[in-house]
């Protein structure tokens, strides 16, 4: 019964951590559009920062750690499609990683990147989500 409840906290941490992944690139999109400075700036600033320390932070280290527990209980070491999960699961945290840079990139009013390279890097997390999905759910190998 406890591997079932924290399976079930493993999915709600997942679905905060991607609500913020797929949130986040889109506020950088609108934020690259507005002038370094602005009072729009200065409140996609706080909306950045809060996402990725209130929402998106917690809501990794629980999938993570939860997800180790359920990965140890259910003796999924040993399976192919874990393999490939864990591998794009450390994809989904190098890309969060990159955002965080990049939200400190903003608040530091030094954004590079155009609204088009972030509405690119918006379809990152999508791609890595179904693909997690089904190597959880199908388990193909």
């Amino acid at each position: 019964m406890l591997y079932l409840w924290l399976k079930a906290l493993h999915i709600i941490a997942v679905v905060s951590w991607m609500a913020g992944m797929l949130y986040l690139p889109r506020l950088f999109v609108y934020h690259a559009g507005v002038a370094p400075g602005s009072p729009q700036s200065e409140t996609f600033k706080v909306m950045e920062r809060r996402l990725l320390k209130a929402i998106m932070g917690p809501a990794m280290g629980v999938t993570w750690v939860v997800g180790i527990i359920l990965v140890i209980q259910g003796q999924w070491f040993a399976s192919g499609w874990f393999h490939a999960k864990i591998v794009l699961v450390v994809a989904m945290s190098i890309v969060h990683g990159l955002f965080g840079h990049w939200a400190t990139e903003f608040a530091a009013d030094r954004n590079r990147h155009s609204q088009k390279f972030y509405r690119i890097v918006n379809e990152i997390p999508t791609v890595l989500m179904i693909f997690i999905v089904i190597l959880v759910v199908v388990k193909p190998f």
